[in-house]
């Protein structure tokens, strides 16, 4: 039964898309169906072959090891703080934010990064039908963030039209940062992140050229990334630590706002209607969540999380969901993980044209013009992986 709601639902997501179409006869749809069957080959293979269990194992090392190194600089700072034996949030997920942050300086440093990027990004272009630079922000989004993406190619900001501007926030916002991907395996099983990434790389490829489909010509498809600034290793080694620490505080204070401004909608609600704000968003979002392919007994605490990560952020619905309070089968938990680990909501409207405004003020003026289609795509590309994951599972 579920693979049956799943594919409806996988039917209504890209419909949705085509409604929401500027031009669609500029649609690529054998691009567009040749993405869709490579999303499921590389979500089976990371889901139930035992290759992707060998690459999710490895990859998962890689940050848990990373996690160990930074939880010796933390301890180092804050001992003492802490009662032995507990796991503070702060100290433990979002602190090693700090040393990962340096870890992506150094190798952007050497150079590793930004070619990487560069070469992934060409290599996909060949696949999606996109720009050159499309393709190269899509990668470069889900490594260096939705902000930071846009200063890598702030030279060619001037020169980018309407339509690339919102296919380039779409990918920014449909992705995570590499640098808060230990963060979110210290919540969420490091499978789940990792399937999203590469399905949230591909699902914003491929709602981006449904929504927004255009052609390029010879002399607009080039690719110029911002090299940084001359600096010295320990200069460009301690920007990045301070960047870190930043994303930490910034993100540490959304959590305390935003968790602290549940808590009393959700008193006042109850005290008025005996239900919750999050119940009433799960009762809006069950039908949504249901279509997803999660089952009708489950609906309602699924469509709870998957719109609290909407209106607030995607920290805030992974802590909930790692509470331990929702008693999910192990499908219903793949599909939530995997539509929680993106930047699509709200607040991300204004990150991406702030940021934006910060290069070039009238591209930011055109995200925030375009700020709800920017985020019902990204919304999309959520839905689009976490159906996929359902079908797969």
């Amino acid at each position: 039964m579920h693979y049956f709601v799943g594919l409806i639902g996988f039917i209504i997501v890209l419909l949705v898309a085509f409604s929401m179409s500027s031009q669609r006869q500029n649609i690529a749809f054998k691009r567009v169906i040749f993405m869709l069957v490579l999303q499921f080959i590389l979500g089976f293979i990371l889901l139930r072959t035992s290759v992707g269990t060998v690459i999710v194992s490895a990859l998962a090392a890689v940050f848990d090891a990373l996690l160990k190194f930074a939880a010796s600089g933390v301890a180092f700072v804050f001992s003492g703080i802490a009662n032995k034996g507990s796991a503070p949030f702060f100290l433990n997920v979002l602190m090693p934010i700090v040393f990962i942050s340096a870890i992506i300086g150094i190798l952007r440093y050497i150079k590793i990064l930004p070619l990487f990027m560069k070469g992934v990004g060409l290599a996909l272009s060949k696949i999606n039908g996109l720009g050159k630079l499309e393709s190269y922000n899509g990668v470069a989004s889900a490594i260096l963030g939705q902000s930071e993406v846009f200063i890598s190619i702030k030279k060619e900001l001037p020169h980018l039209s309407e339509q690339r501007i919102t296919t380039m926030s779409i990918s920014a916002m449909s992705t995570v940062s590499m640098s808060i991907v230990g963060s979110y395996m210290a919540l969420l099983q490091p499978r789940y992140v990792i399937t999203a990434l590469v399905l949230n790389l591909f699902g914003g490829y491929i709602i981006s050229a449904i929504v927004n489909p255009y052609k390029l010509s010879e002399t607009e498809d080039l690719l110029a990334i911002e090299e940084d600034q001359k600096q010295t290793f320990f200069q460009m080694l301690g920007e990045y630590i301070l960047d870190g620490f930043h994303v930490a505080i910034t993100v540490a204070a959304m959590l305390i706002g935003f968790v602290a401004l549940i808590a009393m909608i959700n008193f006042i609600f109850a005290k008025v209607t005996g239900l919750s704000f999050q119940e009433i968003l799960g009762y809006i979002f069950a039908p949504l969540a249901f279509l997803s392919g999660i089952s009708r007994n489950e609906a309602v605490s699924a469509g709870s999380l998957m719109a609290t990560k909407l209106v607030t952020n995607e920290f805030v619905a992974m802590t909930e969901l790692a509470k331990g309070n929702f008693h999910f089968s192990g499908r219903t938990t793949a599909i939530v993980s995997v539509f929680l680990v993106s930047f699509a909501n709200f607040s991300s409207i204004g990150i991406i044209s702030g940021a934006m405004k910060g290069l070039n003020e009238e591209k930011g003026n055109l995200v925030a013009k375009h700020g709800l289609k920017i985020l019902l795509s990204a919304t999309l590309v959520s839905f689009l992986s976490g159906i996929i994951t359902g079908l797969i599972y």
